[in-house]
C-alpha cells in the first residue's frame, strides 16, 4: 500500500453509572426516560471499526457540498441525491449515496488544531492533546475495557495505528499488520501465519526455550510496565500463531469473489473486507487508514480520479457487508480525517487546491445504536464554520464510546496516581441515538 506523507512530513457497560454522565443536558435520567418511551435505539455495539482519512479530506467536495456558494468556494463537483430524501452528497460518491440510510453525517464539526500531527492525535483519542499527557487511542481503551479471547487480538491496525496507547501502556497497543491485503491473493501477517514451512510443533518447542530464557534473565528486569506489555505480546502472539481462528480471520481468500468485489479491488477496499472478517472473528476494534487527502494542489483531479472512488467502494462495501452478515447492529463504525479543507480554493495550481481547515469538517458514524439516514449539525453558506453551535471531536468521541457501552466519563489513574477522565470535554450527541 502506498504511504502518503502530509505536507508537514508526518509519515461498559449497558448501564451508565448514575451521576457520571452529563452531556449537554443528556443525563442518565434523560436516557432512562427516552429509553422507556422507545425514543432511543436499543442495544450497544460489541465491536468497532475506526476508519481514519489522514491528510484531511475536503468537506465541501464530499459530504457537505454548497452548490449555491460562489464558484471560488463550491468548486467543480455537484451534489447528487441519496436513498434518503433530502440528503445530498458528492456526485463522486454514488455507492455511498445508495447506502445513506446506514450512516449518519456529522456536519459543522469544528476544532482549532491545523497541524496534521496534533489534529490526528485529537481525532484518534477524542481529547485535545496536551504536552504533559498522551491520551490513549480508542483501540487501547477498548483493549482495556473489553478484551477479546486470548487466541484473537483485541485490536488490529491495518496497516499501522494512527495513535498509540498513551498512558494505558504498551500492553494495550494494537497488532499492526504493516501491510494491506490485495484482491484475489492470500493474505498473511507476520506473527499470525506460519511462513517458511515452520510447523506448530516447532513453534511450541521454541516457546519452551523462550520461557527458560525468560526465567534466566528475570533478575535483569527494570521497566515493569514495558516488560509487562512485552510479556503480554509474547503470550498473545503464541496463542494466536497456534490458533486456527486467528489465521482464518486474516485469510481474505476464503471470501467468494462475488462478496469481495463489492469492496473494490484496491488495497483500501480489501482492508475494509479484512476488517469485517476480523470483527466477525472476535477482534474488538479494527482501525483502517486511507491516506492521500492533503490536497493543497489539484484538489479536484486527485479526489475525482483516486481518493473518492476508493472511499466510495470501500466504505459502501463495508456497510453493506456488515449488514449482509448481520453485524451492522453490533458494530460501531467511525470515519474521520484530522480536519477539513479551506472553503476558498487557492491558486497554487492550474485547478487550485484547498488548505488545512479545522474550523469546519465532517465525520461519519454508523452501526450499533446509531440511527442512520440523518444529518446532524450544519455549516454556514460557504462551509466556513458551523451555522449554529459546532460539534467537537470530543463530542463525537464521547458518542463513540457510549455506542460501545463504555462510559466516556470513566476515570483512570496515571502512572503518577493522577485521575484522568477518558473524554474530559465531550458530550454524547443525543440525536445520533434518537
Amino acid at each position: 500500500m502506498k504511504i502518503h506523507r502530509t505536507c508537514d512530513g508526518i509519515k461498559r457497560r449497558d448501564m451508565l453509572k448514575a451521576g457520571t454522565l452529563t452531556v449537554g443536558g443528556f443525563t442518565l435520567a434523560n436516557y432512562m426516560k427516552m429509553a422507556a418511551a422507545g425514543q432511543l435505539q436499543s442495544g450497544r455495539a460489541e465491536r468497532a471499526i475506526f476508519v481514519e482519512l489522514p491528510g484531511g479530506p475536503s468537506h465541501l467536495d464530499t459530504f457537505d457540498l454548497k452548490p449555491d456558494a460562489p464558484s471560488e468556494f463550491r468548486g467543480t463537483f455537484n451534489p447528487i441525491s441519496t436513498n434518503v430524501p433530502g440528503i445530498e452528497i458528492s456526485e463522486h460518491l454514488p455507492k455511498m449515496a445508495q447506502v445513506a440510510d446506514k450512516f449518519a453525517i456529522l456536519r459543522g464539526v469544528s476544532h482549532t488544531l491545523a497541524a496534521h500531527r496534533l489534529g490526528r492525535e485529537y481525532v484518534n483519542a477524542g481529547s485535545k492533546p496536551i504536552p504533559a499527557l498522551e491520551y490513549p487511542s480508542y483501540g487501547a481503551v477498548v483493549s482495556k475495557e473489553q478484551p477479546s479471547p486470548s487466541d484473537i487480538p483485541s485490536v488490529v491496525a491495518v496497516p499501522r495505528a494512527g495513535h498509540g496507547p498513551g498512558f494505558l501502556g504498551i500492553r494495550h497497543a494494537p497488532l499492526e499488520t504493516n501491510s494491506t491485503p490485495e484482491f484475489g491473493k492470500p493474505y498473511s501477517v507476520r506473527g499470525i501465519s506460519l511462513a517458511g514451512g515452520i510447523s506448530v510443533d516447532e513453534v511450541e518447542r521454541r516457546q519452551e526455550l523462550l520461557k527458560k530464557l525468560d526465567r534466566r534473565f528475570a533478575k535483569l528486569e527494570s521497566n515493569e510496565q514495558l516488560l509487562e506489555g512485552l510479556d503480554k505480546f509474547g503470550e498473545q502472539a503464541y496463542s494466536m500463531i497456534t490458533s486456527s481462528r486467528a489465521r482464518d480471520a486474516f485469510d481474505i481468500s476464503k471470501e467468494p469473489e462475488s462478496f469481495a468485489k463489492q469492496f473494490g479491488e484496491d488495497s483500501f477496499g480489501q482492508s475494509c473486507m479484512l476488517a469485517l472478517r476480523l470483527v466477525e472473528a472476535g477482534v474488538r476494534l479494527v482501525s483502517l487508514q486511507l491516506g492521500g487527502w492533503d490536497t493543497h494542489q489539484d484538489n479536484f483531479t486527485r479526489l475525482k480520479t483516486n481518493q473518492l472512488p476508493k472511499l466510495d467502494a470501500g466504505l459502501s462495501g463495508l456497510l453493506t457487508g456488515l449488514e449482509q452478515r448481520g453485524l451492522l447492529e453490533s458494530t460501531a463504525v467511525f470515519v474521520t480525517g484530522e480536519f477539513g479543507r479551506t472553503p476558498k480554493i487557492n491558486t497554487r495550481s492550474a485547478e487550485g487546491g484547498r488548505d488545512h481547515y479545522p474550523r469546519c469538517m465532517f465525520m461519519l458514524m454508523a452501526g450499533g445504536a446509531v440511527r442512520g439516514g440523518q444529518v446532524i449539525g450544519e455549516s454556514d453558506d460557504t462551509a466556513s464554520g458551523p451555522r449554529h453551535e459546532g460539534i467537537s471531536p470530543d463530542d463525537v468521541a464521547a458518542s463513540f464510546y457510549y455506542n460501545l457501552g463504555i462510559d466516556p466519563a470513566l476515570e483512570y489513574d496515571s502512572n503518577t496516581g493522577r485521575p484522568i477522565t477518558l473524554v474530559r470535554d465531550g458530550h454524547v450527541i443525543e440525536k445520533l441515538f434518537a
